[in-house]
C-alpha cells in the first residue's frame, strides 16, 4: 500500500515526538525504579515533548499546511495542548504520589518541603514555570475577552501569549535539565534543539509576515502559538 504524504507527516511526528523521547529513555542508564515511577517520568518525558511540539503546529509550519487544512491542525493542536497541559500542571502531585506507598516521609509533607525548599535552583525554576503555565493557559482560555484589551488586538494578544509560551518553554526546560532523573546528554540536546526550531518556527510566524487575525478562532488550552 502507498502511504501519502499526509501518512508520512504523521509518521514523522509520531517518531519525533513520541518514538525519540523513549528511545533516549530506554538507552539511558539510570537505574530504574517502580514500575508507577517510571510511568509518572514516561508521562511527563512525553507531557513535555508533546508541548515542544505545539510550535510545529503554528501557522508558519506551511509544510503542515499544505498537507492538512487549518481546522484540522487547529484540532489536533487543541487536543495534544489540553493533554499535555493537563499531565505538566498535576506534575508536582505526580513526583509525591509515590511515597503514598512507600514507608517513610508522608506525600503532603514531601509536597509542602517541595513548595518551600527556595534554595534550590531547580525548584524555583520548576515553580516558576508552572505559575507561568497557569497563566497561559487560562489566559488562553479567555482570549475572547483579553484580545479586545491590547492595543494592537490580535498582534498585541499573539506576542503576549506568545512571549509567555516562550518563557514558560525556557524554565521548564531549564528545570528539566537541573533537575530531571532522566534528562541525561542525550535527551537534554534532544529537547533543546526542538524548543530551537520552535522558537524558530514561532519567530517566523511572528515578524515574518504582517499579523492578521486568522478567520477561524485561536486555538486555545495555552498552546495557540
Amino acid at each position: 500500500m502507498k502511504l501519502t504524504a499526509r501518512t508520512h507527516a504523521i509518521i514523522a511526528a509520531l517518531a519525533v515526538f513520541i518514538g525519540l523521547p523513549l528511545l533516549f529513555y530506554a538507552l539511558g542508564h539510570v537505574p530504574r525504579r517502580s514500575v508507577l515511577k517510571e510511568s509518572i517520568s514516561i508521562l511527563t518525558l512525553l507531557a513535555f515533548s508533546m508541548m515542544l511540539g505545539q510550535y510545529f503546529l503554528a501557522r508558519s509550519n506551511e509544510t503542515l499546511l499544505s498537507l492538512f487544512k487549518p481546522p484540522q491542525v487547529q484540532k489536533v493542536h487543541k487536543y495534544i495542548a489540553y493533554t499535555a497541559v493537563c499531565v505538566i500542571l498535576i506534575h508536582p502531585f505526580l513526583v509525591v504520589l509515590p511515597r503514598h506507598f512507600e514507608a517513610g516521609v508522608k506525600p503532603w509533607d514531601a509536597f509542602v518541603t517541595m513548595l518551600t525548599t527556595f534554595d534550590s535552583l531547580g525548584i524555583l525554576l520548576g515553580l516558576t514555570a508552572w505559575l507561568l503555565l497557569l497563566v497561559l493557559t487560562t489566559t488562553a482560555y479567555f482570549r475572547g475577552r483579553l484580545i479586545p484589551r491590547f492595543t494592537q488586538r490580535y498582534r498585541g494578544w499573539r506576542y503576549f501569549h506568545g512571549g509567555l509560551a516562550v518563557t514558560f518553554t525556557v524554565l521548564a526546560l531549564w528545570h528539566s535539565i537541573e533537575l530531571g532523573r532522566h534528562t541525561d546528554i542525550a535527551m537534554s540536546a534532544f529537547f533543546v534543539t526542538l524548543a530551537l526550531i520552535g522558537f524558530a518556527l514561532l519567530a517566523r510566524h511572528y515578524w515574518g509576515a504582517p499579523a492578521k487575525k486568522p478567520r477561524t478562532d485561536p486555538v486555545s488550552a495555552g498552546a495557540s502559538i
